[in-house]
């Protein structure tokens, strides 16, 4: 083998290695990097910015600009030549800084008498920790090789920021997965639980950015990709009979997996010094910084293919992650996000789910809500932070997740917990009694439901039968259509758990954020208003009527309810009705045994449905109000929207009034109405709902308990001319009117 060259990158990391390993402080470390990187790169200056918090950089350390303005100098995020390397992640290389866009004269630093700049932005995986800067007097641009080097060793310096290993007294930054960091997200199952992080996709950490020996790190490297290339390969042959859609998805992976350029990079780094994980991460927060500003829905796609490659070869490379870790004791599982299949697959076991992205109405949050969990969404920047194993407490009441907290925010957490249990404790022991108010009305609660292991909660919440089964997420766990066979033997499953209890399932209800793999998408502007539900069951009849013909044959003669989802007008109804009639036809044609007493009902969850003909009314056997699709509708406020959708108040009295005509019109055609969704699980608004006429009410199983705890002590036609009054004082919501109510009388 030909004698290696050594690069002058090489050079600089064999000296900042021997620095970093040194046992002094963080500051120390800090001087002797930039004082290094100075004399390797010939420069005058160079400095160190580190983040101090999200939006403000600071001067931590310089070799050439004043010293007094160390831990003096601050910016914001984007202002001066530093901010924006900051803010834009890409390289500033200019001969003329004074002069350059954007240039910030900071007399405490000296840096006027410094013509030209070159600034590097410090990140790691998306992740901006600084900027590292070197400045001349001489007037030049850096060149290719120079700014590459500085690449090179910010790519160290996120690493070691990483390891904590510039932590100490002075330093800006504390050490990284240590400190307690709490982080406010979006409520989407209320409860509070504490446990241990428990990631779906675990941090892999670089322990040995600098390399040792660059051969050896460059066969490690081709190993690894050879390996992920034949992983790849295996994937792509386990999945050959999925459709030309997901097939040119997988290609177009393995053939990013079998890019030539991608590899080069990796090896040219690995030639100038870096180790072959260090490398890898290199390739791939530099792609990420470019990709991430675009606006090009492709090429962010690709951003999150590179993302997994890079993941999937870092732990070939590490071992980390590369079998299932275990489950702690009380897992809370952080993830950016997760679909409904791969969270089935974690089963019962967790306590908690903490999700960067997400949505109030994805499936993953119906899950959760199944298994009573407490689930917060939108938590920007958790799964950066969290560490497999660290405490977490999960408080879904606020939204709020708190990482490696102190004792005292500990101990209040568990106080609140302690407070919950003892609740629960009361809400069990009026299971099995009548939800009736004091005047004597009584309300039926029911429960939804969308897994078979929900069903246990039908005896133990105390519910009197299921008022939504949803029937999609048998569809959306899957990546192919299910079989009629496969579908009957699951709903009789569901009605034999059930155990006589009534169970009204909903028809396939796809679309909008419910989006089955299999299908070829629909690119919608407006997909909540667009070609979901029922309007998909109608134009795809054979997938209704396979489904209609599956809920006939599991109810085996006996009584079956069926409601169909996002009926807007009469005619869609009618329509559905007569896909039931033809199956039932077929069934009975082909000799198996009819449902005894078939219930057909509708949702209702678009206004225009209200104002139905009474022709409507009269034909459907039930309605069940869909009260989350119906009030952002009625709104015009898109519930997956966080600044609109908790602008408006189900107890506005128009939303009301509107509720109460709807009720008035099923009780004049003597048609069942229920209310199901949100609303009806949280008992101020269940109590207002029942007031406005509601008798059947139709929520997740863990909000039976609290809902008629609260019916079972006030009378309702209290509550009934409290709202009245409240009305007629103009009160945009009558929420104060009956909370400030409830304080006195229960």
């Amino acid at each position: 083998m030909p004698e290696r060259i050594e690069t002058e990158s090489r050079k600089l990391l064999g000296r900042l290695r021997k620095a970093l390993a040194t046992s002094s402080e963080g500051q120390d470390r800090l001087d002797k990097v930039v004082n290094i990187i100075a004399l390797s790169m010939q420069t005058e200056v160079c400095s160190i910015y580190l983040f101090r918090d999200e939006d403000t950089l600071e001067l931590c350390a310089t070799e050439g600009l004043k010293p007094e303005a160390v831990h003096q100098t601050r910016m914001k995020l984007g202002e001066g030549l530093v901010g924006r390397t900051a803010r834009t992640r890409r390289v500033v290389n200019t001969a003329d800084a004074p002069n350059a866009k954007g240039f910030r004269y900071m007399p405490e630093t000296g840096e006027e008498r410094y013509s030209s700049f070159c600034g590097v932005p410090v990140q790691r995986l998306g992740d901006a920790l600084g900027v590292l800067v070197v400045q001349s007097k001489a007037a030049r641009e850096f060149s290719p090789d120079e700014i590459y080097a500085l690449e090179i060793v910010a790519m160290v310096l996120a690493e070691m920021t990483e390891l904590g290993a510039f932590v100490g007294e002075g330093a800006a930054l504390s050490a990284r997965h240590t400190q307690p960091v709490m982080f406010k997200g979006s409520i989407a199952q209320e409860g509070a639980s504490e446990g241990q992080v428990f990631l779906h996709e675990p941090r892999v950490v670089v322990t040995n950015p600098i390399s040792d020996d660059p051969d050896v790190e460059l066969q490690r490297l081709r190993d690894a990709v050879d390996t992920l290339r034949v992983g790849l390969d295996d994937l792509l042959s386990d999945n050959k009979n999925t459709d030309s859609e997901q097939k040119k998805v997988f290609e177009a992976y393995r053939m990013f997996a079998n890019s030539r350029s991608w590899l080069a990079r990796m090896e040219a780094d690995v030639e100038n010094g870096l180790s072959a994980e260090a490398a890898v991460e290199k390739e791939q927060s530099l792609f990420r910084a470019r990709l991430s500003q675009s606006g090009d829905a492709y090429m962010r796609e690709r951003m999150s293919d590179l993302d997994d490659l890079s993941n999937r070869l870092l732990r070939i490379l590490t071992g980390q992650g590369s079998d299932a870790a275990d489950m702690p004791e009380n897992p809370i599982l952080v993830a950016r996000n997760i679909g409904p299949g791969e969270l089935l697959e974690y089963g019962k076991a967790l306590k908690g789910i903490v999700l960067e992205d997400g949505s109030v109405g994805s499936h993953a949050t119906i899950v959760a809500r199944a298994w009573a969990i407490p689930l917060v969404i939108n938590a920007k920047g958790i799964s950066r932070e969290a560490l497999n194993g660290d405490t977490i407490l999960v408080d879904g009441e606020q939204g709020i997740a708190h990482l490696r907290p102190d004792e005292t925010v500990q101990g209040a957490f568990r106080d609140k917990i302690a407070m919950l249990t003892r609740a629960q404790e009361r809400y069990t022991s009026i299971r099995d009694q009548p939800a009736q108010t004091k005047d004597g009305v009584k309300l039926s609660l029911q429960m939804n439901a969308g897994l078979i292991a929900d069903l246990p909660s039908l005896e133990g919440s105390g519910a009197e039968g299921v008022g939504l089964f949803r029937t999609e997420l048998q569809f959306l766990v899957r990546n192919q259509m299910p079989r009629r066979a496969e579908l009957s033997a699951l709903y009789s499953r569901v009605l034999t758990a059930a155990k006589g209890q009534r169970v009204a399932f909903r028809t396939l209800d796809i679309g909008s954020d419910k989006v089955l793999s299999y299908m070829k998408p629909n690119d919608e502007p407006n997909p909540a208003m667009g070609w979901r539900a029922i309007r998909v069951g109608l134009d795809k009849p054979g997938v209704l009527r396979m489904q209609l013909q599956a809920l006939i044959r599991a109810a085996n003669g006996g009584p079956l309810s069926v409601m169909f989802p996002f009926i807007a007008q009469y005619d869609e109804f009618r329509a559905a009705k007569a896909e039931m009639d033809k199956a039932m036809d077929r069934e009975r044609k082909l000799g198996h045994p009819l449902p005894s007493d078939l219930k057909v009902g509708a949702m209702l969850e678009t206004p225009s449905l209200g104002f139905a003909p009474d022709a409507f009314f009269k034909e459907v056997d039930f309605v069940s109000v869909g009260g989350n699709d119906l009030k952002q509708f009625f709104f015009a406020a898109d519930r997956e929207n966080e600044r609109v959708r908790k602008r408006y108040d189900t107890l506005n009295p128009a939303f009301l009034q509107f509720l109460c005509n709807i009720v008035d019109r099923c009780n004049a055609n003597g048609t069942p109405i229920s209310f199901c969704g949100e609303d009806a699980g949280r008992p101020v608004e269940a109590l207002v709902l029942a007031a406005m006429g509601f008798r059947s009410l139709s929520m997740r199983p863990a909000s039976i308990g609290p809902v008629k705890h609260l019916l079972r002590r006030v009378d309702l036609s209290e509550v009934r001319s409290v709202i009245d009054a409240s009305i007629a004082a103009g009160d945009q919501s009558v929420r104060r009117a009956v909370a400030d109510w409830l304080v006195y009388q229960v």
